[in-house]
């Protein structure tokens, strides 16, 4: 990974897209920082458009779309998207390969998780949820390892769903989409973003942002992407020195300052 400078940024000549992660991409201690809220607002002032790609739930993604500066909200690794259509009204956009039925596909899952690993428990945020499981295992106390998330994942696999380990929580789902999927799709049939490689950045933090790092070229990881580095195949082609909201704030600033925004 090159460390993000405004030499590099001054490549984005294209950029009109900036997506990223929400928890530990924004956020530090769980809280969404002073600096990476006004960081969301300059570029926006400055011409970008904001996509959160999250893996939090529906009940999350509305709030942001409606209370901070963004376009769309990618949700719950990607089965849905929340925007405003053409008369200004929240809209879905259901990812075509999203499960029908989800919780009655979930519940043996959830059950056979929770049986198998007893001091794993669903995520607070979980009433909020549509198309997927979320298993807490770093959110609240007490946080466990890393191993018991990929232990999670891989019996949620077994048992024929989509599993992923985020910083905080192993999400299980089903249905063949990612972050990536619905991130292509929103891009070049709402947006019609020909270019999404050049006209796209996103920023992370985790292993389940793996996808979005293979996806698109120009990805940046905040600095606490470190510790799972060694468990991804695919990294981000940059990084940056602070850590989530910090580090996102600063490519902000990198960003406007290389792109002659401000």
């Amino acid at each position: 990974m090159q460390r993000f400078c405004e030499k590099e940024a001054r490549k984005l000549n294209k950029l009109k897209y900036i997506l990223f992660d929400v928890d530990d991409t924004v956020t530090n201690g769980g809280k969404l920082t002073g600096e990476a809220f006004t960081a969301m607002w300059k570029l926006k002032e400055h011409g970008f458009k904001l996509i959160p790609v999250t893996g939090r739930p529906a009940g999350w993604c509305d709030m942001m779309l409606r209370q901070w500066p963004v376009q769309a909200v990618i949700c719950e690794n990607g089965a849905f998207v929340y925007d405003y259509d053409e008369h200004n009204a929240v809209r879905m956009i259901r990812h075509p390969l999203a499960a029908t039925e989800p919780n009655k596909l979930l519940e043996p899952v959830k059950a056979a998780v929770l049986k198998a690993f007893p001091k794993v428990r669903m995520a607070h945020d979980q009433f909020a949820r549509i198309y997927d499981a979320a298993f807490d295992f770093a959110e609240d106390e007490p946080k466990l390892p890393l191993e018991t998330a990929y232990a999670v994942a891989k019996l949620c696999r077994d048992m024929g769903a989509e599993a992923k380990v985020s910083s905080i929580h192993v999400n299980a789902w089903f249905g063949a989409y990612s972050k990536a999927d619905m991130a292509a799709i929103y891009l070049k049939d709402y947006c019609h973003a020909d270019d999404a490689e050049n006209e796209a950045m996103f920023f992370g933090d985790s292993p389940n942002d793996e996808p979005m790092f293979a996806a698109f070229p120009l990805s940046c990881g905040v600095a606490n992407i470190a510790p799972f580095a060694d468990r991804m195949a695919h990294l981000p082609a940059y990084i940056l020195d602070g850590e989530g909201g910090y580090g996102f704030a600063e490519a902000a600033d990198i960003i406007c300052k290389s792109t002659q925004c401000g």
